[in-house]
């Protein structure tokens, strides 16, 4: 079973990864693919959002004679990451206790 993911938990864990290092496209892609189904396709056009949002920053740096861009977290998307984490963990909160309410736990 698969749960549908909305764009703030997308944005959450882009900029959760961005809060620890920058990363490029494809690192990034790889390290959310190990919590929810994306592809690259999905996830440039939600850097791009961020980026207009002021939440990230690209700078190019040289790798094997090509451009590599990479994406910082500015102090805005940490900002935004901090509330988004808030609100994380109210909604799992609320969500334990209607899942994991019923179940007796002895």
């Amino acid at each position: 079973m698969s749960f549908q993911l909305g764009s703030s938990l997308l944005d959450a864990c882009v900029l959760a990864i961005l809060a620890k290092e920058d990363a490029y496209g494809y690192s990034l892609t790889q390290q959310v693919r190990e919590v929810m189904d994306i592809s690259e396709s999905t996830l440039y056009p939600v850097l791009r959002r961020l980026q207009k949002g002021d939440y990230l920053t690209t700078y190019d740096q040289p790798f094997q004679g090509r451009n590599r861009r990479y994406y910082r977290i500015t102090p805005s998307g940490r900002s935004k990451y901090e509330e988004l984490l808030e609100e994380w963990i109210d909604y799992k909160q609320k969500i334990d206790s209607v899942l994991l309410g019923g179940i007796n736990h002895e």
